[in-house]
């Protein structure tokens, strides 16, 4: 189980990270997307902070196993919350399913996180 936890909190730290930045640095396609979205660029960044903490939290979750599955309980949260965004302002279900498949692996993180202990 922790080769789970190590490469579930090493790939979706890979995924969540860069995004994350870039949406607090509000690249013009964070931008973009953002408008599309309804959000203003600041709140857009609050989500990115979020991201970036929470794959943070995955990471140091490897040494302290709590943190890690708080982390990733709250990410699987943030992202579920993105499927509803994407769905409620029309876009087609295949744009939610990356922030759907996201959520499952940071569920997947978290029971990994607490069978490890």
């Amino acid at each position: 189980m922790r080769a789970a936890q190590i490469t579930l909190a090493v790939a979706l730290s890979v995924v969540l990270l860069p995004l994350g930045l870039a949406k607090i640095a509000a690249a013009p396609v964070m931008r973009q997307a953002a408008a599309h979205l309804g959000m203003s660029p600041g709140q857009y960044r609050v989500i990115g902070a979020l991201e970036v903490a929470g794959a943070a939290g995955l990471l140091l979750g490897l040494a302290a196993g709590p943190l890690g599955a708080a982390a990733a309980i709250g990410l699987a949260l943030l992202m579920a919350a993105a499927a509803v965004v994407h769905l409620r302002h029309g876009d087609p279900p295949v744009r939610a399913l990356p922030a759907v498949v996201l959520a499952v692996a940071a569920l997947a993180y978290a029971g990994t996180a607490v069978s490890v202990g």
